[in-house]
């Protein structure tokens, strides 16, 4: 079998555990990219990896933020999470997971032969533990805290 078929049958495989784990985007992601491949359009590949990371964040951005741009989340709801202990300590969690997300960022640009652990880790967490695919850059980070790098 030749790497094309090895690689089209791995994606196969984790759309069908996207669809066994009832799991909409990991099956549409995995989809896409078995289509990319199928229709010859592999020239998107570079363009994605550069960068389909920053698409997704902005989309995923745009999502969280939804809620302050309908009005459903107040000036003053947003000024009262200042006074709110779990609102301060969920301000705390996101900057370290910011942060975490920074260092893994680095970690995967700069070691490469990790990203593929990484991704299949997540797939498999978002498949089996109803997960979001939003873990490799987390995961890289907290992996750089593990071995000492960045």
């Amino acid at each position: 079998m030749n790497q094309i078929d090895i690689t089209s049958l791995l994606l196969l495989l984790m759309a069908a555990l996207g669809i066994f784990s009832s799991n909409m985007p990991i099956t549409v992601a995995m989809i896409v990219l078995l289509l990319l491949r199928v229709l010859h359009m592999q020239f998107m590949f570079p363009w994605l990896e550069k960068y389909g990371l920053t698409i997704g964040i902005i989309v995923l951005t745009i999502g969280v933020m939804t809620p302050v741009a309908s009005g459903k989340l107040s000036l003053q709801t947003l000024w009262s999470s200042f006074f709110n202990w779990k609102s301060i300590l969920a301000m705390g969690v996101g900057m370290l997971v910011a942060w975490l997300g920074g260092r893994g960022a680095a970690l995967m640009g700069n070691q490469p032969t990790i990203v593929a652990g990484l991704l299949i880790g997540t797939v498999l967490g978002v498949a089996f533990f109803r997960g979001v695919p939003v873990g490799p850059l987390i995961a890289a980070g907290i992996l750089s805290l593990l071995i000492g790098k960045m």
